[in-house]
């Protein structure tokens, strides 16, 4: 029993460990903004227009970041340097999701050990 608490502790140990270094890549991130960002090409509604020519010579590049807010869809048009920045954001905000997925997993074996720990303590003390 006292080598198999050991070695629950050497493993509860090693997961704190590495729970901390995740958080530490939190503070790391920078800003985070949820979405996407695409470049655009459009055609418009008004006849003769080169969008509509044959080849076609759509309207753009334009930049739009997209966004769901309480069912409703946000789209902002963006210049190309602020498309960087959402960019640069968006893909932080799926780092911190990976980065929060992989501290659940270690919360649930963290939460294991501790709780057979517990169980085993529990034992111990009620035996005779």
């Amino acid at each position: 029993m006292g080598l198999k608490m050991a070695s629950s502790d050497a493993e509860l140990k090693g997961l704190q460990r590495r729970y901390r270094e995740l958080a530490r890549q939190i503070l790391d991130l920078g800003f985070i903004q949820q979405g996407s960002v695409v470049r655009r090409h459009t055609y418009c509604r008004t006849p003769g227009c080169h969008c509509h020519a044959d080849p076609p010579q759509p309207h753009g590049p334009y930049w739009q970041w997209t966004r769901y807010d309480s069912g409703k869809t946000i789209t902002r048009r963006l210049t190309e340097r602020q498309a960087r920045l959402y960019q640069e954001w968006v893909a932080n905000r799926r780092c911190l999701t990976e980065i929060i997925v992989e501290m659940e997993k270690i919360g649930e074996q963290a939460a294991e050990i501790l709780l057979q720990q517990a169980d085993s303590r529990r034992a111990a003390d009620s035996a005779p």
